[in-house]
């Protein structure tokens, strides 16, 4: 074979091998042409000019950006440490590479700064419970901030929001107190709702008074057998008169005193 047809044949063949660009699934490339954009490359088989022609793949799938923790102060001037991770892909090829110059840099940049804002609007009580109220916010944000380098936030989500261990402390103490203050308000609620259940009931019956005079005698007598067994003897009067005022101010709280049977049995 004639040397030249031969380097011909070849430089044939290595132009045509050269000219074959095959794009993955997942993938769309940029071709540059002297330094100068020309076209965008979609997945398959594509030809280019060798030599000529620059080829810059770039992803479309979606990404992940993981944030490490951050420095965030409250509304109320509470230091936090946040972390997050936001999902992310390209959809327009072309304005993700021109442009930004550092896209991945620039959207890590941009989730600290929304962050940091967002939780700014919020006080510490607002920021610990309402985490998903934070993750839509920061979405919609940098969805919108990020549209103009064809990129589609799909989702963004706090990780952790950590407090100074002093601050944790402090908290866990005041949750404590406040559920030790609804116990007893309860405790209280409860009991009252047993004595007006007690007093309706005793109401009800043809001789009240007895019963009721029946009810505290039995809780005189069982005091008094605890009493005996202390270590302390202890000896407890009781003046019928004062047990019979007792009663009537039990079966009938809203009579006037003058209505009320006296000490010695006589109307007053």
């Amino acid at each position: 074979m004639d040397p030249l047809l031969a380097a011909l044949t070849l430089a044939i063949v290595g132009y045509i091998l050269g000219s074959v660009k095959i794009i993955y699934q997942g993938n769309e490339a940029l071709v540059e042409r002297f330094g100068q954009y020309r076209r965008t490359l979609k997945p398959g088989l594509n030809f280019v000019i060798p030599v000529i022609d620059t080829v810059i793949e770039e992803s479309t799938r979606e990404q992940l950006l993981d944030i490490a923790p951050q420095s965030a102060i409250t509304r109320d001037n509470v230091t936090l440490q946040v972390d997050a991770v936001m999902y992310w892909k390209i959809l327009d090829v072309q304005k993700a590479y021109y442009a930004i110059e550092d896209l991945e840099k620039a959207l890590e940049n941009l989730v600290i700064t929304t962050l940091r804002s967002e939780i700014g609007r919020m006080d510490l009580r607002e920021t610990v419970s309402s985490r998903n109220k934070i993750n839509q916010a920061l979405l919609h944000e940098l969805d919108e901030a990020t549209e103009s380098w064809g990129v589609k936030v799909i989702r963004v989500e706090v990780q952790d929001i950590k407090l100074s261990d002093t601050l944790r402390e402090a908290l866990e103490a005041e949750r404590a107190a406040e559920s030790k203050r609804k116990a007893a308000i309860s405790e209280t609620e409860g009991m009252v709702e047993s004595i007006q259940r007690i007093q309706r009931a005793i109401q009800s019956q043809p001789n009240p008074e007895t019963v009721l005079r029946y009810l505290i005698a039995q809780k005189y007598i069982d005091g008094n057998v605890k009493l005996s067994e202390s270590k302390n003897t202890k000896v407890i009067f009781m003046d019928p008169g004062t047990l019979t005022e007792a009663v009537s101010d039990l079966l009938y709280p809203d009579s006037p005193g003058s209505e009320r049977t006296s000490n010695n049995g006589s109307s007053s």
